[in-house]
């Protein structure tokens, strides 16, 4: 509690109400296409504090949001049976690249991610959608799911290529959010472990990010909220435009 004061004393009351309303604008997106809370939070704070003190600020709420995304929407069981093996390759492939990868991101390949997301939310807005088959699940998942964790150990982005993935498999709206918590959740506490195994996790301002929950969950209703009042239509409209502004935040600032 302590360092939790102090970090905030130190940042002033411009700066933490700056901190508050990023991470309620940032749950917000996440709770309408289920993904973006750290792609938002660290393009705004980034412009205000270091990146280490954002990084140490998003790991709760991304953590708790992650975990909230996926228990919301009763199809957790079924999503679970489906998507299991997608799951472990993800665990497996994270662990592999902590071990095995530097963690520290390299630019040109977060601005290959960018660029291979922009591409596929402009393919998803203007060219039919991509379907894999259910005869192609028993092997397209484990193996979409290892590359996921090998980049995500490498860059700490878990939207390539599980997001493109899971949006092929033709679930519903609300299906599709809760799908995304799943790699989220995996990839978060997988990385999480090997960063922590490596003695690379901690500090004093971690603490302080339980405070920035708070909003990140009172964003995440909101977004969930405006997500169950619009149509299916515009919800993908949504969706491809929030993935094609998340490639090009990545493609601008990797």
């Amino acid at each position: 509690m302590k360092s939790l004061i102090e970090f905030y004393q130190h940042l002033g009351w411009a700066l933490s109400l700056l901190v508050m309303m990023t991470f309620v604008l940032a749950g917000t997106v996440k709770g309408m296409i289920g993904l973006g809370l750290p792609t938002v939070a660290m393009g705004l704070l980034g412009l205000a504090i270091a990146p280490v003190q954002a990084a140490a600020l998003l790991i709760i709420p991304s953590i708790v949001t992650n975990v909230w995304q996926l228990a919301i929407g009763g199809q957790l069981k079924v999503l679970i049976k489906r998507l299991w093996p997608m799951q472990l390759a993800i665990f497996f492939g994270t662990g592999l690249g902590v071990l095995w990868l530097s963690v520290d991101s390299a630019s040109e390949v977060v601005r290959g991610l960018g660029a291979a997301l922009l591409l596929y939310a402009l393919s998803g807005l203007f060219l039919p959608a991509l379907r894999v088959p259910v005869s192609a699940e028993r092997w397209a998942g484990p193996m979409c799911g290892l590359i996921t964790g090998v980049i995500t150990s490498a860059t700490g982005v878990f939207v390539i290529p599980s997001v493109p993935y899971l949006q092929a498999l033709g679930l519903s709206k609300n299906q599709l959010v809760q799908a995304l918590g799943l790699p989220f959740s995996v990839s978060t506490l997988a990385l999480a472990a090997g960063l922590y195994w490596r003695g690379k996790l901690g500090g004093g301002e971690l603490n302080a990010s339980l405070l920035a929950l708070l909003p990140a969950m009172l964003g995440m209703w909101l977004g969930q909220c405006l997500r169950e009042r619009i149509s299916a239509t515009l919800f993908k409209r949504v969706f491809f435009i929030g993935m094609a502004l998340l490639g090009t935040h990545l493609l601008i600032s990797g």
